[in-house]
């Protein structure tokens, strides 16, 4: 009797599989003559249909794929805990002009918060330096792949030799990721929902930098789940207490009754990365 073959009779994880693999028919499929039939988009291959893929009645799918992606790429990498970096896109490195400044104020207060992008930098070295203990599986800075702070973080690890993860999104603005995420670990988003859920299925510790609507959103969605006891208490660090009470008046919350007194308490108020660092070791007793 002949020998089954599909090309590849054992999967990657040693299972033996003796069916056809869907990269062979790929192949093939694309090798058919060319006839009115052939030609159709009918005849394509679903999974390779990018038409048949962005259908309106295909969104479950692209959302289950984007959640599957991401997590088999870092499963795979045997990363298993992360450091989430949140911050703004328009912050500068320190002595580089404020590009988005509209005005003479925001010129100002963002070339004065470019202090927040070295801090950045140099909580991202400690994370990566300790990452390296664990042969970088554990602690992995992960940003929104963009400029600004998470520029500053995927940069101050890389600058130590770690890998570090970047959760892109496509916006109208949006640019290429920063050159300091690891290639492998690059990734690209359609549902802000699903990028969401990937910058908090690993965080073991969550540093937010002063920034706009997408900062405030990415912290008040982490708080409430650590607050409504969804999410496990991991350190929720916010650099720059002035900023932070200029804009939230936390004190107010608790005073008018729509959040307990506690809540306050899961609050972590820093300055430098040596001070935000010393909160994670001591909540995991390093």
């Amino acid at each position: 009797m002949a020998k089954p073959t599909n090309g590849q009779e054992r999967r990657k994880d040693g299972v033996w599989d003796p069916l056809k693999d869907s990269r062979t028919d790929h192949r093939r499929a694309a090798e058919v003559p060319r006839t009115p039939q052939s030609e159709s988009p009918s005849y394509r291959l679903a999974y390779v249909d990018d038409d048949f893929m962005m259908r309106e009645e295909l969104r479950p799918v692209r959302l289950q794929l984007e959640l599957l992606k991401v997590e088999m790429i870092l499963a795979e990498r045997g990363i298993k805990s992360t450091v989430v970096m949140f911050g703004g896109a328009r912050i500068p490195e320190p002595g580089k002009d404020a590009w988005a400044a509209r005005n003479e104020t925001q010129r100002a207060n963002l070339m004065a918060a470019s202090v927040y992008y070295e801090e950045a930098r140099k909580f991202a070295r400690l994370c990566g330096e300790y990452a390296a203990i664990h042969d970088h599986r554990e602690y992995v800075v992960t940003t929104g792949g963009g400029p600004g702070v998470m520029e500053a973080g995927n940069r101050g690890a890389a600058e130590v030799g770690a890998p570090t993860i970047g959760l892109n999104i496509v916006l109208p603005h949006e640019q290429a990721p920063n050159p300091y995420v690891t290639p492998e670990l690059s990734f690209n988003f359609h549902y802000f929902a699903i990028r969401k859920m990937h910058f908090l299925m690993r965080a073991k510790a969550i540093a937010i930098f002063p920034g706009g609507f997408g900062t405030l959103d990415e912290f008040f969605e982490s708080v409430t789940l650590i607050q409504t006891k969804r999410m496990a208490p991991i350190p929720l660090i916010l650099f720059g207490e002035e900023f932070w009470r200029r804009i939230v008046d936390f004190e107010a919350l608790a005073d008018f009754g729509t959040i307990a007194p506690d809540d306050l308490q899961l609050l972590h108020f820093v300055e430098t990365a040596d001070q935000a660092w010393k909160i994670i070791a001591d909540h995991y007793e390093h």
